[in-house]
C-alpha cells in the first residue's frame, strides 16, 4: 500500500490536529448525520409495513447469517430477550422469518429468512447500497480504507471479530472458481 499523504504532501497522520476537542466532536457530528441519512434510506420502506430499524438490523444479520440462532442474534443485536421476542414476532408473523429447531439441541432456535424476508432485506439493501457505493465512489479508495479503519476504530472486540469473520467468508466465495 502506498504511503497516504495529507493535503500538504506530509504522512497521514502526522498532523494531530484531528484528535481535538472540537474534531472529536465534529467526528460525533459527521457519525450521527451519516447514521441519520443512512438509515432514512430504508426507514421509508419500513415504515409502509410498520417496521422500524430494529426490524431492519434482524432481517440484516439474519440475512447474513442463515440459521443463526438467536442467542447469537442477541449477542451480536445487544438487545433483551423482551425486544428481540417482539422484534422476532412481528418478523416472523409477517412472514419474514422462520424459526426452527436446532439440529443437535432441538432447544435451540434457529433463524432464516423466508422468500419474502430476503427480498425484504434486498430491497433495504439495495437502497442502502445506494447511498454507500455514491460516497464511495466520491471518496476513492484511499478514503474507504481509511474509513474503515476508523469505523474498526470506534467498534468493539466483539464486532471487530464479527467483521472479519464475515471478510474471510467474503474472500474464500470470491476465490472459488465460477
Amino acid at each position: 500500500m502506498p504511503d497516504v499523504k495529507d493535503a500538504r504532501g506530509a504522512p497521514a497522520g502526522s498532523n494531530l490536529l484531528f484528535l481535538r476537542e472540537e474534531e472529536i466532536r465534529l467526528a460525533q457530528d459527521l457519525l450521527f448525520f451519516a447514521y441519520r441519512d443512512f438509515t432514512n434510506a430504508a426507514d421509508l420502506i419500513l415504515e409502509e409495513l410498520g417496521l422500524g430499524r430494529a426490524h431492519h438490523r434482524a432481517l440484516h444479520f439474519i440475512g447474513r447469517n442463515p440459521g443463526i440462532t438467536v442467542s447469537e442474534l442477541l449477542a451480536i443485536l445487544r438487545i433483551t430477550k423482551q425486544s428481540l421476542a417482539r422484534v422476532l414476532g412481528a418478523l416472523v408473523e409477517q412472514g419474514y422469518v422462520v424459526q426452527s429447531p436446532g439440529s443437535t439441541d432441538r432447544r435451540q432456535r434457529l433463524l432464516s429468512l423466508t422468500a419474502q424476508g430476503q427480498a425484504l432485506e434486498r430491497r433495504l439493501f439495495e437502497r442502502q447500497r445506494e447511498r454507500l457505493a455514491a460516497a464511495y465512489r466520491e471518496a476513492g479508495g484511499a478514503a474507504v480504507e481509511g474509513f474503515r479503519r476508523v469505523m474498526r476504530g470506534v467498534m468493539d472486540e466483539a464486532a471487530r471479530a464479527y467483521v472479519e469473520r464475515a471478510e474471510a467468508v467474503a474472500r474464500e466465495r470470491r476465490s472459488r472458481p465460477a
